[in-house]
C-alpha cells in the first residue's frame, strides 16, 4: 500500500475507529489515550512522565529473549520505585522500551495492576546505536510492511496479550537520516494515518530531527503527532524553538539531580518563547538491566518531584503553568487519534 492509500483510508471519515481497524473502535468521548489496561480519559491521566523506563535488555535483537531474566524478581525490584512514584503525586508513566529491546507487556500491567498507576507501552522499532537493536525483517520489508505489523499490534495487541500499544517509539542515529531510518519514520508516519498513535522518536540533535519532519511533511502527517526525543541533546536551543513552532513536542527527558538547573533553564526558555505549551518532561530513568547481578542499579523516578518542581517555582513559575507541563501537555501528545497534515 503506498503513502497516497494510507492517506485516502485514513482521511475517507472523520471517524477515529475508521483508521484504527475493526478491532480498534471504542474511541468515544475523552477516552483517549490506551494504557496496559485499556483507555482511560485525558481527565484520569493526571501528573504523568512522558519518557521513562521499566526494563532494557541489551544484548542486540538477535538474542533478547523473556526467558533471559525473571519476571518475578523484575517485578519485585520495580514495585517500589513505581510505589515511590505515585506516593510523590505521579499518575501515569509513560514506558518507552520499544520491542526487541526489552519490551514487556505482561510486566507492565503487573506493575499497573499492584500500583493503581497507569502505564503505557509502545509499538515501533529502535534504529539507534547502529541497528543492532533491529530484528533482520527491517532490512528486507518496506515500509508499508513495517507498518502493517505495527498496525497489527495496535489492532490485535502485543505477542498474544491482548495488551494494545499507547503510543509508537522509534529511533534513529545521529546525522542525517540512513536509509533504514528513513523507513522507519515512514512506516511510523502510516501507522499513525492508520492508528492515531503519536510517534516518540528517539533522535538526539537537530539534523536527524529536521530530516524526520520533512519525512512527515511527505507522508502528510501534522508535525503534532511526533515527539523530538532527547532534543535536550541539541546545543542550539533556538532549533528546539523552531521545532516547537511547527508543532512538534519537545521532549527534555534527561533529568537527573545533576541537570536540575539546566532543564529548568530548557523550560524557562520555551517559556519565553511563548511555547511552554509544546515541552514535555521526564528522567529516561529506571532500567533494570537484564544481565546485570540484581537487575544493576536503578535510578528512581523521583527528580522532577524533589527537585525540579521546586525549581520551576523558583524561576517564577505559576501553578498553572506547572500543570500545563505535567499534565496538559502529556494527555494532549499522547491522545490517540490522527493528525494528517
Amino acid at each position: 500500500m503506498q503513502r497516497r492509500d494510507f492517506l485516502k483510508a485514513c482521511l475517507a471519515t472523520t471517524a477515529l475507529s475508521a483508521c484504527a481497524g475493526s478491532k480498534a473502535t471504542g474511541v468515544q468521548g475523552e477516552s483517549n489515550i490506551m494504557t496496559v489496561n485499556g483507555w482511560i480519559s485525558l481527565e484520569q491521566m493526571g501528573r504523568t512522565l512522558s519518557h521513562e523506563h521499566v526494563l532494557v535488555d541489551f544484548i542486540g535483537a538477535d538474542k533478547v529473549s523473556p526467558d533471559r531474566y525473571d519476571r518475578d524478581e523484575a517485578f519485585w525490584t520495580v514495585l517500589p520505585f513505581m510505589e515511590q512514584f505515585r506516593d510523590l503525586g505521579g499518575q501515569t508513566l509513560v514506558e518507552c522500551t520499544p520491542a526487541y529491546l526489552g519490551r514487556d507487556p505482561r510486566l507492565l500491567k503487573r506493575l499497573s495492576d499492584a500500583t493503581g498507576i497507569h502505564l503505557l507501552t509502545n509499538t515501533g522499532y529502535y534504529g539507534a546505536r547502529d541497528d543492532i537493536y533491529l530484528p533482520p525483517h527491517v532490512f528486507s520489508d518496506s515500509a508499508d510492511q513495517l507498518a502493517a505489523r505495527w498496525i497489527r499490534e495496535w489492532e490485535d495487541g502485543i505477542d498474544g496479550t491482548g495488551i494494545r500499544p499507547g503510543f509508537m517509539k522509534i529511533g534513529v542515529d545521529s546525522g542525517a537520516l540512513s536509509d533504514v531510518d528513513r523507513k522507519l519514520v515512514q512506516a511510523a508516519a502510516r501507522t499513525h494515518l492508520k492508528t492515531g498513535l503519536t510517534i516518540a522518536a528517539h533522535t538526539g540533535p537537530a539534523i536527524a530531527a529536521f530530516d524526520e519532519l520533512d519525512v512527515l511533511a511527505r507522508e502528510g502527517v501534522d508535525p503534532s503527532a511526533w515527539i523530538w526525543v532527547h532534543a535536550h541533546a541539541e546545543r542550539d536551543r533556538m532549533r528546539n524553538v523552531e521545532a516547537a513552532r511547527r508543532g512538534a513536542w519537545i521532549s527534555f527527558d534527561g533529568l537527573n539531580p545533576v541537570r536540575v538547573e539546566l532543564f529548568v533553564e530548557f523550560v524557562v526558555t520555551m517559556k519565553e518563547q511563548g511555547l511552554l505549551h509544546r515541552v514535555l518532561v521526564s528522567h529516561d530513568a529506571g532500567w533494570y538491566r537484564v544481565g546485570e547481578p540484581d537487575g544493576g542499579i536503578f535510578r528512581p523516578y523521583d527528580t522532577l518531584f524533589t527537585a525540579f518542581l521546586p525549581g520551576l517555582k523558583n524561576a517564577g513559575f505559576t501553578d498553572e503553568e506547572i500543570h500545563q507541563v505535567l499534565v496538559t501537555n502529556p494527555a494532549e501528545a499522547f491522545a490517540v487519534h490522527v493528525r494528517a497534515a
